[in-house]
């Protein structure tokens, strides 16, 4: 297959996009399928193909790899192709500790204000997300990564900061192929699951218990980033 016909193959992972904040809506695509996990490490993304995927023309998503690229969450190749970054244990451990840091401090704010209704909605979600990892497969790797992001973000957003808040947007974007491969992991493992993490998390923002809060979601974090790695342990060993 030549380069013209793999650019006009569908990307998986997005949706069609209207003509309405064109710029804006192509950047907030992409920036979900990332979030979401719906890239693997190391993909290439072709801006033909993104662009015949979304039904828009090249100009607006060469200006929304280019954001991403300057975001952190692309990489521009060589070749002057943008990628998907590759998984690294220098790239987990930096990530792992902003993502503990920042979102850490995000759930501290959060349990000194958060109400019963919010609370409730956690359970909803996680309960969701529960029942989600049950059906688990690399088919439905994404929905337990939408549904682990609606609870993150609840929460985040009960903290009321509007300053960290995007910052933490940014770290969920680069952590894209992370989340899409911890899904997988727990995919193979039947047995693993990272929600009794959020019941933790739960208990602790109920009782407004920010040490305890945080140290749940430090956790929920590790947990998938250090299945991570003991997978490229695995693999580099055989």
């Amino acid at each position: 297959m030549n380069d013209s016909q793999t650019d006009n193959v569908a990307v998986p992972g997005l949706g069609r996009v209207g003509r309405a904040s064109l710029q804006q809506r192509v950047y907030e695509e992409l920036t979900k399928s990332l979030i979401h996990g719906a890239f693997a490490a190391g993909q290439v993304l072709r801006m033909q193909a993104v662009a015949d995927t979304l039904g828009v023309s090249i100009m607006p998503v060469r200006e929304a790899l280019g954001r991403l690229v300057t975001e952190g969450a692309l990489e521009v190749m060589p070749n002057r192709s943008t990628r998907v970054p590759l998984i690294t244990e220098a790239r987990l451990d930096d990530l792992s500790r902003a993502r503990c840091l920042i979102e850490g401090e995000l759930v501290r704010l959060a349990a000194v204000q958060i109400n019963a209704e919010t609370v409730d909605l956690l359970r909803q979600q996680t309960q969701a997300c529960e029942e989600a990892f049950v059906r688990l497969d690399a088919e439905h790797a994404t929905e337990t990564s939408v549904l682990n992001n609606d609870f993150h973000f609840t929460i985040y957003r009960a903290a009321g900061s509007e300053v960290l808040l995007p910052i933490v947007r940014s770290l969920w974007m680069q952590s894209g192929p992370f989340v899409r491969a911890s899904a997988i992991i727990y995919g193979r493992n039947p047995s693993l699951t990272a929600v009794h993490h959020h019941w933790a998390l739960i208990a602790a923002l109920e009782a407004r218990d920010a040490e305890a809060a945080v140290a749940a979601l430090h956790a929920d974090i590790t947990q998938s980033f250090d299945l991570i790695r003991a997978d490229m342990k695995r693999a580099q060993d055989d």
